[in-house]
């Protein structure tokens, strides 16, 4: 029922919304984070199988909660048997954040129908949010200039709706063929994955990322972990050899009269 009702909502897009240039603008900003959302969303789908919910129940779970967050705190107190009272209590404290991004957005969508905003605030992510509050500081005043911001809002939300939703299902349906004995471990590999992912938005940080990899592997054979250690100073280093100070702009005046 909860499923055909939000159908029903975003049938209630304008056609327009969806031909709007702002909306592909903000689909092409958000592809660059996409990699990165799919790879939290498969590890959620696999820690949501792992933790011993049923097929249903996890993709029920994926398509009507779309809070990774608020999921990967609320799946191992269901597996633990936790009452529901307190599952319910720790995703409405880790999603808090939330109730300010409301705030937040309700001058940009306060004018539109009750339906609309719920199915907005339904899609609308940390991430989208952020890009969105970054290209839009403050509300526009003309219907024309909110409609663009509407559509950029709108943009950004599927990609991440979409990306996210179908490498969850994708983790839960691979979730059988990991091996029991990876356990939720092999989760967390994914999570930072995906947060690797999400980070490497430049050349430089894509290379020390492979830098720091490759450390961490030739490193493996030392004792306390500290292969990590070496990885990081790799990465540091690299990062300062490679990076270009950013010398402050001098002052005409100041030149001359050195000059003088």
């Amino acid at each position: 029922m909860l499923v055909r009702y939000w159908l029903k909502v975003a049938a209630l897009y304008p056609r327009q919304l969806f031909a709007h240039p702002e909306f592909r603008v903000g689909v092409r900003e958000m592809l660059s984070i996409a990699p990165g959302m799919a790879a939290w969303g498969l590890m959620t789908g696999v820690a949501m199988v792992k933790s011993g919910m049923s097929v249903f129940e996890a993709v029920a779970m994926t398509l009507l909660v779309f809070a990774g967050s608020s999921q990967l705190a609320a799946i191992p107190l269901i597996a633990a048997g936790a009452p529901v009272a307190v599952i319910l209590a720790t995703g409405f404290c880790v999603n808090l954040r939330f109730v300010v991004f409301s705030a937040h957005l309700r001058a940009y969508l306060m004018h539109l129908p009750l339906a609309r905003r719920l199915f907005t605030g339904y899609l609308t992510t940390d991430l989208s949010y952020v890009l969105f509050t970054r290209r839009y500081p403050q509300a526009a005043s003309s219907a024309q200039a909110l409609a663009a911001q509407q559509a950029y809002l709108a943009g950004g939300n599927v990609l991440n709706w979409v990306s996210w939703q179908s490498a969850s299902l994708l983790g839960i349906a691979l979730a059988q063929s990991v091996p029991t004995h990876w356990g939720l471990g092999f989760a967390g590999i994914l999570a930072l994955v995906g947060i690797a992912c999400s980070l490497a938005t430049t050349h430089l940080r894509r290379v020390s990322a492979g830098v720091a990899g490759a450390a961490a592997v030739a490193a493996f054979a030392l004792p306390l972990k500290l292969n990590i250690l070496v990885a990081i100073a790799a990465a540091v280093a690299l990062c300062l050899l490679l990076e270009k100070p950013q010398l402050p702009p001098t002052d005409p005046t100041e030149s001359a009269r050195d000059a003088a």
